[in-house]
Formats: C-alpha cells, structure tokens, sequence
C-alpha cells in the first residue's frame, strides 16, 4: 500500500499499474448515521459528502478520511438502487474497492482483454474543476474494483492533500472533525482486504488475479497454518506487481465445527465478500488506547498468550539479527495487542469484534516495525478467541 507520504517516482507505461487505494464503498442503510459512527469510534474526519442538497437524487454519499485513507459510505434513495437489494441480502458491508491508476479506461480495457468481467463501463465526471474517470469490473462476490483516473482540481495529488472528491460533493463541516484533529486516532493507511470466497474457490481466484491484474502470490498459508481444535481454513495472499495493493484471499477447510468463513458466508447470503479491512499505523499503543478509550470492541486474548509470546518473538529477531520489541511490553499485554516476528522484523496488531450486528464485517489495527507478513505466529491464538466469539452467537 501506499503510505501518506509515498508517490510512485514514474509513471510506468503498464495500463495495470496500480497508484493508490483511491477509495474504499460501502453500502450501508443509512450513510449519515453510518459517517458519525466511524468518526466517534475510529477518528475518521467527515470530509464530503453528496445528498439531496447537492443535486444527488439517487444516492447520499459520506466521504471519510483520515492519513492516506479515504472510506466512502453511499446509501441508496431509492428502491430501484442496487444498493438497496445488496443492504437487504448483505447487511451493510463493502462493495467496492477503487484503485488509482494513470489512464483508466485503458485500465479496464486491459482488464477486459485478460478475461475480467464488466461491472461498469468507462465514464467520466467532469466540471468545472476538472474530471473524474471510473471504470469498474466484477470480482468475487458482491465485490468490484474500480479504476480511477483523475485530472484538475481532481487530481490524485489534489485529493491526498484534501481536495475535492468528485462532482457534486462538497465539503463538510462537524464538530467531530475538529474533536479528532485535537485527538487523533493516528491510522495511516490501508495495509491489506482479506476476502471470503467459497470453499474450492481460492485458486480460482488467485488465479484470476495473476490473470487478469497481473498479480503476484505474496504469501501462502494452509491449513496447518491457520488451525485449531475446532476448525480450519487456507489463504493465499495476492499483492500487486508493485507490491503496494495486498489482497489476502480465504476460504474454509475441513473441521470438527463452522470456520469464522464459513459463518461469514452463511450470514452473508452465502456470497463472497471483505470479511476485514486492515488499517496501517505507525503507533500501535497510542492508536490502540486511544480506539478503545472511544469504544472500540477488540477481540481479547487469554493470559497465556503473553506468557508465551516473548521467547517466540525474541528467539525469532535475535535469530535474524533484528532490534527487540521497542514497545513497552506491559502496555502491550494490557491492551491485548498481539506480537509476531519474522524474518524481516516483527508487527503489532490487533483485530475488533464484527462492527455490525450480522457477523461479517471488523477492523485490523497493524503496525509493521520491517515484517511485511500478517502474524502466522498469532493464527492460532487469535482463532480460539474468534471460536469463542462464533459460541456466544451460537454460530460455532
């Protein structure tokens, strides 16, 4: 991914070649509700927005940001907006994740060459103050990416610096705004999605991938990976020829009880989806304090996670001549973050409970001190903690 402060050095004459996360859609029942909820609980500024005052008669849209991150909430006006069949068959949920490319109907069309599917032919949105070009293509599921090109006061540049969005939207003044400037949340930017895809379905998919978007398998994990007494499943993580777009892909294996992929598949209209979207920061304690001093849910780890963690995680940077865990390790284990190691340094992270009541959407807090892997060494414990989550809703 792209850090806030990260620009490509060239433009690369490859039409794939991914810039950004331009923006990540959901669908949700209702968008101004849905806006106040993610600045009070997660620091997001309520940016933009485009409704019934701006002209938008089909649609409201909530643009959030917050670093390099950009959440766009969208909610349909009337019955005959897809959106309004998807809210009643998902729950709210993400449905789109747009990417920032130099030209973007050459993006597409080299998307359509390689075999993808059309969600949404070239188009392009223009004032003005310049234009916005959007071309969307299927993926798993409900999913679709979307290409952006922007030009203007459009411009990727433009909007990383706060510029206007898109036509028709303008911006917008809350109180919360100011209250999370003065108390920061401190994410970043987007690390990684992970989706949900059936059973026997993630190879297609990574294929479709290396096809299509000429991504690469950055990491593999199988099911003696990611086990438990209980239940199991595979994932196969895809990065982009660039390595700044990663998307892990999932899918359930064999077990004694019901993965947390399968429960996402079964509460979510049996449809491949994001199950979670994982937010960068450079400050996993103070992110983390300041998340659960507005509310925030985690998921919690037994004690013995952290009598543990220690030799594994020292064994593992001593093993590899990196620096120790620099931060302090009891406020680590009072949070209940979780540590691993690799190779290449170690990460912090630490995941919410499902945001929404249907059990298929949550949040990842990470921080990467040089590991650029997603904490194998943490599956297990942090798989027993979402089996006993699964028990109390009676989904295990």
């Amino acid at each position: 991914m792209t850090s806030a402060s990260t620009q490509p050095s060239a433009i690369s004459s490859d039409p794939l070649t991914l810039i950004d996360v331009d923006h990540v859609r959901f669908y949700v029942g209702n968008a101004k509700q849905a806006a106040y909820f993610y600045a009070h609980t997660f620091g997001f500024r309520i940016d933009q927005i485009a409704d019934l005052t701006t002209g938008s008669r089909e649609e409201a849209d909530y643009l959030l940001t917050q670093g390099n991150i950009r959440i766009l909430l969208t909610t349909p006006l009337t019955k005959e907006h897809p959106a309004a069949e998807e809210i009643k068959l998902y729950g709210d949920g993400i449905k789109e994740v747009a990417l920032t490319v130099e030209d973007a109907t050459a993006t597409y069309n080299k998307a359509i060459e390689n075999g993808a599917e059309c969600a949404q032919a070239p188009r392009t949105l223009e004032d003005e103050r310049g234009t916005v070009t959007v071309a969307s293509i299927k993926v798993y599921g409900r999913v679709i990416h979307t290409f952006v090109s922007r030009t203007g006061e459009y411009s990727h540049e433009n909007l990383r610096k706060g510029g206007p969005f898109m036509p028709t939207f303008k911006k917008f003044d809350s109180p919360l705004n100011t209250y999370n400037e003065d108390h920061p949340c401190g994410l970043m930017y987007c690390d990684h999605f992970v989706g949900n895809v059936e059973e026997g379905k993630m190879n297609y998919w990574v294929k479709w991938y290396e096809d299509v978007l000429g991504f690469k398998m950055f990491k593999h994990f199988d099911d003696a990976d990611i086990s438990t007494e209980f239940s199991a499943l595979m994932s196969k993580v895809m990065a982009s020829g660039n390595n700044l777009i990663k998307m892990p892909i999932n899918e359930p294996a064999d077990g004694v009880k019901k993965s947390q992929i399968l429960e996402y598949l079964e509460w979510h209209n049996m449809t491949p989806g994001v199950q979670h979207l994982a937010f960068r920061t450079d400050d996993e304690i103070g992110t983390i304090t300041e998340l659960r001093r507005r509310g925030v849910d985690f998921l919690s780890m037994p004690d013995t996670y952290y009598e543990l963690v220690w030799e594994r995680v020292n064994k593992m940077l001593q093993q590899h001549g990196h620096e120790m865990v620099k931060e302090d390790h009891k406020r680590i284990r009072d949070l209940g973050i979780l540590v691993d190691a690799d190779d290449e340094g170690y990460l912090l992270q630490l995941f919410t409970k499902p945001l929404q009541d249907r059990p298929t959407f949550f949040i990842e807090i990470i921080c990467r001190r040089g590991s650029q892997s997603f904490g194998k060494g943490n599956f297990k414990a942090l798989f027993e903690s979402l089996e006993l989550e699964q028990e109390r809703r009676g989904n295990l």
